[in-house]
């Protein structure tokens, strides 16, 4: 069962005159605005989802009712969110569909206190913190690419892997992945044994990798043993993913209208689930053309909520979800 809960308008422009020559095969539709672009969603105790509207610079707050608010009116274009163990939500201010602060954050949901806990790495900016996922250890890992064609204001030429430890010094952040292992890091999740990490490889450019990797974590936080997990060819590939209790992987995939020459449409829109051994166990088509990021919530985490573009979408799942928050059953 799939539920459409809200979306936005995109404006579009027509160009081209009526009753030209050749008829309306002649028409281009362009996109002349975008008005909303859903990413992130996470879900807390209570049932309300918290997602990002990277276009309108916000999160917004969804109640189990599905009543829509603001949550946080300048968002500093955040993409990622997600809750730690103790129920804070970590979010990805990026630095894409406008200017962002390029950094992470954690909120406080009781007092609504946000604290910075990395903005540089060496001294330098990140380009534009993407996904985000918390181990049971407290551990914070997050992706940071760049999508956009001018990288000409960035500080740093590597899209990268982080891991933020918390020490009684502070905060402690160790790049763990770089170009030498995966060329565009996008979604991201960890085992409940924090033993596995998987990572989205989505490049867009022609010959660019659509792959999702899995790497071994060691004891010591570090990756290790990178191995090819599922490829999607030559079409969109990965976007946000979610793990179930099962290990499968929910990937976050397809699009439906080309993009630009390095994409073909071989992989239509939807959620891609996927074993830890590579195999595509099931497609669940979303009627949408871009589908971004999801993520499990509900009673026993088995309703799966999807954003896609400019929707927001549930699908009643019948295996739980995994999070380090809430516990299923609270």
């Amino acid at each position: 069962m799939l539920h459409r809960l809200m979306f936005c308008t995109i404006t579009l422009l027509v160009v081209a005159g009526f009753g030209m020559s050749g008829g309306d095969d002649d028409l281009k539709v362009e996109t002349a605005a975008t008005v909303c672009f859903l990413e992130g969603p996470a879900v807390d105790a209570a049932g309300n989802v918290f997602f990002s509207d990277i276009a309108g610079n916000r999160i917004m707050k969804m109640d189990p009712k599905g009543q829509l608010s603001v949550f946080r009116a300048d968002s500093g274009r955040t993409n990622g969110n997600c809750f730690d163990k103790d129920g804070r939500l970590i979010s990805c201010e990026g630095g894409e569909q406008g200017p962002g602060r390029r950094r992470i954050v954690r909120t406080d949901m009781k007092t609504n206190k946000i604290d910075v806990l990395t903005e540089k790495y060496d001294g330098k900016r990140y380009n534009a913190p993407n996904d985000v996922c918390v181990d049971t250890k407290g551990r914070i890992w997050f992706t940071d690419p760049y999508y956009g064609p001018d990288r000409s204001h960035l500080e740093m030429d590597v899209d990268g892997v982080y891991r933020i430890d918390d020490t009684s010094a502070g905060t402690k952040v160790t790049r763990v992945l770089t170009q030498k292992q995966i060329q565009r890091p996008n979604g991201i999740a960890i085992t409940p044994d924090d033993k596995t990490l998987y990572v989205v490889d989505s490049h867009p450019k022609p010959g660019g990798n659509r792959k999702i990797w899995a790497f071994n974590v060691t004891p010591y936080g570090t990756l290790d043993k990178q191995r090819l997990v599922y490829d999607f060819g030559k079409g969109r590939g990965g976007d946000g993913m979610k793990l179930d209790m099962d290990g499968n992987l929910w990937v976050a995939a397809g699009i439906s209208v080309k993009r630009g020459p390095g994409e073909t449409l071989d992989n239509p829109p939807g959620v891609y689930v996927i074993s830890p051994a590579g195999k595509l166990l099931q497609r669940i088509p979303i009627p949408e053309n871009l589908i971004t990021n999801l993520a499990f919530g509900g009673p026993e985490r088995k309703t799966l909520y999807v954003t896609a573009g400019k929707t927001v979408y549930r699908i009643q799942a019948k295996v739980s979800g995994y999070a380090v928050y809430p516990p299923i059953g609270k």
